[in-house]
């Protein structure tokens, strides 16, 4: 099977809700989530052949829980030779509290 841009789909509000609060509760002490610009997010996918974006879990040199993200081609395969990327803002304590994170 091919990737053609068109993968995943929205979710309800509830629905994000219900998912967000499980991994909360299964990890405690874990990051809620993280924020990654547009601009790096559009350089990936602006990247010739790109489908969309893979985000790998990762720890950093503290073990903190961090996303790595890379561009995928229509094959399914990363594109190892453009652009990878981190350095995203861990949430909290960056916006306000809502239905996913809290």
């Amino acid at each position: 099977m091919a990737f053609d841009g068109t993968e995943g789909s929205q979710i309800t509000l509830q629905d994000g809700a219900v998912m967000t609060a499980s991994h909360r509760a299964a990890n405690p002490n874990a990051r809620l989530g993280h924020f990654m610009g547009k601009d790096i997010l559009n350089q990936i996918l602006a990247q010739a052949g790109c489908m969309g974006i893979r985000m790998y879990h990762g720890l950093d040199t503290r073990g903190n829980r961090e996303l790595v993200f890379v561009g995928v081609d229509a094959n399914e395969n990363d594109m190892t030779s453009g652009i990878v990327a981190d350095m995203s803002k861990p949430c909290p304590p960056y916006g306000t509290a809502n239905a996913l994170n809290s």
